[in-house]
């Protein structure tokens, strides 16, 4: 397998999903209403809880109602870019302060390091804001990695189990969809990619998958079960 550039899931795929569910969320969550409070009339914060308030059929002032609803959507782990954008802000504060650091699986942080020197360009396609996805690698269990990648997509580009969101990646990268391979635990994510023309592997980790998936689970992708197993 040769290709020109890789493209990377964040959760189940450098990091476990535990990380998010156990430590980011519940702290967005818990920090919400104050943020909102002091923050919630400078204009990009207001963009946001608008978007939600137009949504849920509040009014405009009715920010409580929205932090509900927010909270709400974390607990159901909800695709939302306006949630995401608004969660983005808050663990910016997090990692800033210390309160916690990224989780990598061990071997990411040297594989990444080796993409890189060996002159493939890295990307990240996250569900999380592009600021989120930033802090993540800039504040991680392994140190600041932010300079390792090119460029950074989330789903203001489209949904994840969209096939035209890897076809206008694949456009704003400028290297040919057959040349890019995609990384993710999620089969439908994978299969997406797939329908764009992307190369794809399927990350299995045992921590985050305790009963493995194979044969007609993989979709017919390339599994592995950890970076290592890569051969870009």
């Amino acid at each position: 397998m040769t290709v020109r550039a890789i493209l990377t899931d964040i959760e189940g795929t450098t990091s476990s999903i535990s990380f998010v569910k156990e430590v980011l969320f519940p702290y967005a969550r818990a920090a919400l209403p104050g943020f909102v409070r002091a923050h919630g009339q400078e204009p990009e914060v207001r963009r946001w809880l608008d978007a939600v308030a137009t949504e849920i059929a509040a009014s405009a002032c009715q920010d409580e109602v929205v932090v509900e609803a927010l909270q709400g959507w974390i607990d159901q782990d909800r695709k939302h870019t306006a949630l995401k954008a608004l969660q983005g802000m808050i663990w910016d504060a997090g990692y800033r302060n210390g309160d916690y650091t990224a989780h990598l699986y061990p071997e990411v942080a040297a594989v990444l390091r080796g993409w890189h020197a060996a002159g493939i360009p890295l990307y990240v396609y996250s569900s999380g804001s592009v600021p989120a996805q930033k802090l993540f690698f800039g504040y991680s269990d392994a140190g600041d990695l932010s300079g390792l990648f090119s460029g950074h997509f989330d789903t203001e580009i489209g949904g994840k189990r969209e096939a035209g969101s890897y076809a206008r990646i694949a456009g704003a990268i400028g290297i040919a969809a057959h040349d890019i391979l995609f990384l993710s635990d999620i089969v439908e994510e994978l299969d997406a990619a797939r329908e764009a023309g992307l190369r794809t592997v399927l990350l299995d980790r045992r921590d985050d998958y305790p009963m493995p998936r194979t044969g007609d689970a993989t979709h017919g992708h390339v599994r592995v079960e950890n970076f290592e197993q890569i051969a870009p």
